[in-house]
């Protein structure tokens, strides 16, 4: 995917907050959903420390008509999802244009982000779960399978399962700990009552964009076109629940009591400066079988995104003190890239909708200071996690945040971000 004016370094917006924004300077321009003080729920652009108000601009006749009639207006944002690649590049290189330095102000189309809420951007139709972090998986293998971390199958296929669309929520919608039947090892039988082991999982999440008819898998080389956007996403896990409930099938409410994502869609045009090869394998590993096997994806199918993961108490809080970084990871990790997933799960025939979620799996990093979930950090909960206050966790407690972010780098290019994707966690309400 090609670079063009939208990414130029030296592009200044005539809002002040743009220019140098962590996380949405005028090179990235993210989608969402968002509800203006007293109004509707709307599409909007990310821009700075305000939203542009895309009902606005269309009104405003700006734009050129062409232009003007690929603004998205439902308070969804599926329909524009569907449309693909094109019409997504003609709005941007458009809201860039307006947005500009060099162009006269509209200060009438923005509002102060602070004072908006922000949605789900789209319906989300299916979620599915993928478990494509290799390093994640080595290191929870060891800690219960010390002789063969890896089932057979992992370096062959990506593995994934169905997951639970309807409890999917936006950043800021708090965690209810959720309560289930949980037997640890030395007890007879099983309880039920409020997970004793809490965990996040650091993932990348994957907007699916233009459909595949049911029986018509999409081909690797075509895939890209089907991405319609990335956001940051945290598989939130009931540890004890899980390994009582998941075999013979796997995961189910140690999973699907909740899902928190980022609320704005990163396109795969504004990230077009930081896509890299795919990592070699191992020389000993096997070579993607042919439908999952593509010359340009394995050169340009990786995301370099430095993935962070940050721990608020609720002693922090009140101490005034900041998110403590707990672990920092990078997408490049993943063993499969977002369109080996796309391709394995349509592979079947399996027909992708508009607004389908992909979670790529927990994004470990291969050293000490990566792990991307507390399974990892504490071992199983067998070596605390110790925080500033003195505070320590083997899973996470009432009152406890969980912060996640991303950010986009290259030398030569303004770094870009995902904004918070970042939830407290609530009481057991049973």
């Amino acid at each position: 995917m090609p670079t063009d004016q939208t990414h130029n370094p030296a592009l200044q917006s005539w809002l002040p907050s743009a220019n140098a924004h962590p996380s949405f300077p005028i090179q990235n321009l993210p989608f969402g959903i968002f509800s203006p003080p007293n109004a509707t729920p709307r599409p909007g652009i990310a821009i700075g420390d305000h939203i542009l108000d895309l009902t606005l601009l269309q009104a405003s006749n700006l734009l050129p008509a062409a232009i003007n009639s690929l603004i998205p207006l439902a308070p969804t944002l599926n329909d524009f999802l569907a449309q693909g690649p094109t019409p997504r590049t003609l709005l941007r290189q458009a809201v860039s244009h307006l947005l500009a330095a060099s162009s006269p102000p509209h200060p009438e189309l923005l509002h102060p982000a602070t004072a908006c809420t922000l949605h789900l951007p789209a319906h989300i139709p299916n979620y599915t779960d993928f478990y494509a972090g290799i390093h994640h998986a080595l290191a929870v293998g060891r800690l219960f399978r010390p002789d063969a971390p890896l089932l057979p199958n992992y370096k062959w296929i990506p593995i994934g399962y169905h997951g639970r669309a309807s409890s999917i929520r936006p950043s800021g919608t708090p965690v209810t700990r959720p309560a289930g039947q949980r037997k640890l090892p030395h007890e007879q039988q099983p309880t039920f009552g409020p997970t004793r082991a809490l965990d996040f999982e650091l993932e990348l999440g994957i907007w699916i964009g233009p459909p595949n008819p049911l029986g018509r898998p999409i081909l690797i080389a075509e895939a890209h076109n089907h991405i319609a956007g990335f956001c940051l996403l945290n598989d939130w896990s009931a540890r004890d629940l899980q390994s009582w409930e998941y075999q013979p099938l796997g995961p189910f409410l140690a999973k699907s009591f909740h899902t928190t994502i980022s609320p704005w869609i990163i396109t795969p045009e504004a990230l077009a400066p930081f896509r890299q090869p795919q990592p070699s394998r191992d020389p000993t590993d096997p070579q993607p079988l042919p439908y999952l096997a593509d010359p340009e994806d394995q050169a340009t199918g990786a995301l370099n995104l430095i993935l962070e993961v940050f721990l608020l108490t609720h002693s922090m809080r009140t101490q005034n003190i900041a998110p403590y970084p707990i672990t920092q990871s990078n997408a490049h990790h993943l063993y499969w890239t977002p369109q080996q997933l796309l391709t394995h799960h349509t592979s079947n025939g399996c027909n992708l909708l508009p607004g389908d979620l992909l979670g790529t799996g927990t994004i470990s990093a291969p050293n000490a200071t990566g792990p991307g979930s507390l399974l990892e950090l504490t071992q199983a909960a067998t070596q605390p996690l110790t925080l500033p206050t003195g505070e320590q966790r083997f899973y996470l407690e009432d009152g406890d945040e969980i912060l996640l972010r991303a950010t986009a780098h290259r030398p030569g290019f303004t770094p870009i971000g995902f904004g918070d994707c970042r939830a407290l966690i609530h009481p057991a309400q049973n």
